[in-house]
């Protein structure tokens, strides 16, 4: 008897793995409220953002590093300073037509 062997839909994991670097750099409370003042003010170092945060620079920069890692916020060096702001393209995806189409395909 012929045994049939399951193919993975390679693309399909690969958006799996992006959108779940995405949904667990956004669910922290911490960087939820990073977010949420980078929305409020826009462009923020890190300097700035600390003493807003209650938080020590370097715990701070750990949490910037993996929303800039998802890609949820854009980073730009002015002299010796990164400014930090949120990345409304890539946050306009995270409810995209590309994962409606996932688990809706009838809105496609």
């Amino acid at each position: 008897m012929e045994e049939k062997i399951q193919l993975k839909d390679i693309s399909l994991e690969q958006t799996f793995e992006k959108y779940e670097l995405k949904f667990k750099a956004i669910a922290d409370k911490k960087r939820l409220q990073i977010m949420n003042i980078l929305t409020q003010n826009g462009a923020m170092c890190v300097c700035d953002l600390a003493p807003m945060m209650d938080m020590a620079q370097s715990k701070l920069s750990y949490h910037l590093k993996i929303l800039l890692d998802a890609n949820i916020i854009k980073k730009e060096t002015r002299g010796t300073w990164s400014y930090y702001e949120l990345n409304q393209e890539e946050l306009n995806h995270l409810l995209s037509h590309e994962l409606c189409c996932i688990f809706k395909p009838t809105c496609c």
